[in-house]
């Protein structure tokens, strides 16, 4: 009779949450003035990246993407691609990041003549804590995080356009501030 009444409650939990509009991946998600996760993952140059490296020196983007060589992704990182010499005016560092083994992602930016590095989460350990990757979802959101120089998010965009990505991310990074001077 508990056992029967233990999961009616769990079922009425699991359908207020459900109701009031979040997910039960959405509770971990960092939010907008929160700590950024932290990260230490291979760029696609062959070095590795760690938020902490620009603590205090200037913002961090960390635009994340679905997969390499895909529709989408490839305008995505094409997008940052033909915008390096602007973004890198802005003093800030910026990354597209991915779930993809690094050797993929090496590849990837090599088709695209990336030039900045592509980070590369195999083990998804960095693309839970940013809440990207969740139950039901096995490839990250493209979602792009706006992090200051002290580490904390100052911005998320949910509603990425591919083919403009780095336009967008130029001006939301002249709007928040978060360039270094």
């Amino acid at each position: 009779m508990n056992r029967r009444i233990g999961r009616k409650v769990s079922w009425f939990g699991i359908g207020i949450v459900l109701a009031s509009g979040m997910t039960l991946a959405s509770a971990a998600e960092p939010k907008v003035g929160d700590p950024a996760p932290a990260f230490k993952l291979e760029g696609s140059d062959g070095k590795t990246y760690e938020l902490s490296d620009f603590k205090g020196k200037s913002g961090v983007v960390l635009a994340w993407f679905p997969k390499a060589f895909t529709g989408g992704c490839t305008k995505e990182c094409k997008s940052f691609a033909a915008a390096g010499e602007s973004l890198r005016g802005l003093k800030i560092a910026y990354f597209t990041a991915s779930v993809d083994t690094s050797e993929l992602n090496k590849k990837f930016a090599e088709s695209l003549s990336c030039d900045y590095p592509i980070l590369s989460d195999p083990d998804k350990s960095v693309a839970k804590a940013y809440g990207v990757v969740h139950e039901g979802r096995a490839v990250p959101e493209r979602w792009t995080f706006y992090i200051d120089k002290e580490g904390v998010i100052k911005a998320i965009d949910k509603q990425v356009k591919t083919e403009q990505a780095a336009e967008d991310v130029a001006a939301k990074v002249k709007e928040l501030g978060i360039a270094a001077k």
